[in-house]
């Protein structure tokens, strides 16, 4: 394929198209994933072998093509890991060395670059296209808007291209992204730009976080990767509470706005049975109810912020006015313990000064520093609050138990009863001007 590319480039070749169907790998097995109703990756790759420009690019997915055919015939893969970083990095790419590199020679060298998306993935179509000129110039032409991080993913280049890509790139304000046992891209939502439901500057929240760990993003050494995400508000659009080591979501705590000639319009227009069984009936706690004069009436103080009623009425209800953010530790897909969903450490927290955005930062640092002397190698933050219990974690972060952190404690075997009406009974009078503050 390279010889062929000598050819094309030097002119003796003049039939791209020609030059292309020479040498191309029979993919029969590949060519199966192109059948059915949903978009394939291979049609994808087919794409930058035939019709791109540059026949360098042409070569990279042809010879892509064929080792994943190979590996689909021999049901083995052919990846093996290595070292591949910029200057100053210890992360960010992810090396991948072909085994098979004598046969696919064009992509012997497949490694993947991570760039930081902006903050609620807010582009310019610009800086997207310098992004795309830089890529194909230096990569493969494959990207994925987002990996599973968050990352902008570029995939496929060689180990002498990496760091002149991202020397360009970073002239144009771009940064890698993490990768390994580091702290790892953030990300938030769209927000309030495009959003009603916003209660929260998620960007700001996410900028000051991932600012003040940049370090720890571009030099792994913790014991493994942990993750920020914020959501704007309870519909929790960035999936933070289960996909994430810090979860940060936007909420209220005083009464939701109600505009009942909206929901009068709303009722009018849909009728009574319409609103019963899409809204009322499906609320999980029972706290809203249709009256007889077409209005709504919530019961603010069983109100979970499951955020049905207001999707589907968002003229008519809203979120209140006493913004702030829950946040949650220790949320995670699967690994050694299954599956967790993070755990509320802060009920609620108020955003109003810079020196409550200073607080968000105190936490986190004491969290990842509890982490990285307590944590095990590849061990979540999650996982380590499984192993040494919420009491001590609490302790080690020095952070009050609060009820809040407790949901259905009736319900849940292994935590103790006696003693806990005397406790709440406790937290209650030592918060009761909190709680009558928020009342009023």
């Amino acid at each position: 394929m390279w010889m062929l590319n000598r050819l094309y480039e030097s002119g003796l070749w003049m039939d791209k198209e020609e030059l292309m169907m020479a040498d191309q790998h029979d993919t029969p097995m590949l060519d199966e994933l192109e059948n059915g109703p949903w978009p394939s990756f291979i049609t994808g790759i087919k794409n930058l072998r035939d019709q791109h420009e540059k026949p360098g690019i042409n070569a990279v997915a042809n010879d892509l093509l064929g080792q994943l055919e190979h590996s689909y015939e021999t049901r083995k893969g052919y990846w093996k890991g290595g070292t591949v970083s910029v200057f100053g990095y210890g992360g960010g790419i992810i090396p991948r060395f072909s085994e098979v590199g004598d046969e696919f020679p064009a992509s012997r060298e497949f490694h993947t670059l991570r760039v930081q998306p902006p903050a609620g993935n807010h582009y310019t179509t610009d800086a997207l296209r310098k992004l795309a000129d830089s890529w194909e110039k230096y990569g493969s032409g494959l990207v994925t808007f987002h990996g599973q991080t968050g990352n902008i993913m570029f995939i496929g280049a060689d180990t002498k291209n990496t760091q002149p890509f991202f020397d360009e790139i970073n002239e144009d304000g771009w940064d890698l992204g993490g990768a390994g046992p580091c702290v790892r891209t953030a990300m938030s939502c769209m927000g309030a730009a495009r959003c009603e439901m916003s209660c929260a500057n998620e960007h700001k929240i996410h900028r000051i976080l991932i600012n003040n760990f940049t370090d720890d993003v571009h030099r792994p050494a913790l014991p493994y990767k942990f993750k920020f995400k914020v959501s704007g508000c309870p519909n929790d659009c960035q999936n933070s509470i289960e996909r994430s080591d810090f979860a940060v979501i936007g909420t209220w705590r005083d009464d939701m706005k109600i505009d009942q000639d909206e929901a009068k319009a709303y009722i009018k227009e849909k009728g009574r049975k319409h609103v019963i069984d899409n809204i009322i009936s499906r609320c999980p706690t029972h706290c809203i109810s249709l009256q007889d004069d077409d209005t709504f009436e919530v019961d603010n103080r069983n109100c979970v912020r499951c955020m049905h009623c207001l999707n589907v009425v968002p003229k008519a209800l809203h979120p209140g006015d006493d913004k702030g953010v829950t946040i949650l530790i220790g949320g995670k897909r699967t690994l050694k313990i299954g599956d967790q969903m993070g755990t509320v450490v802060v009920p609620f927290m108020k955003l109003d000064t810079e020196e409550d955005y200073e607080k968000i930062v105190e936490l986190s640092e004491e969290i990842i520093d509890f982490w990285a002397e307590n944590g095990l190698e590849h061990e979540r933050t999650g996982e380590m609050i499984e192993r040494i219990g919420l009491v001590n974690f609490l302790e080690g972060i020095g952070v009050e138990p609060d009820p809040n952190m407790v949901s259905s404690p009736r319900h849940v075997s292994y935590v103790r009863m006696d003693g806990w009406d005397e406790e709440a009974r406790k937290w209650f009078l030592n918060n009761a001007g909190d709680n009558l503050a928020a009342a009023s």
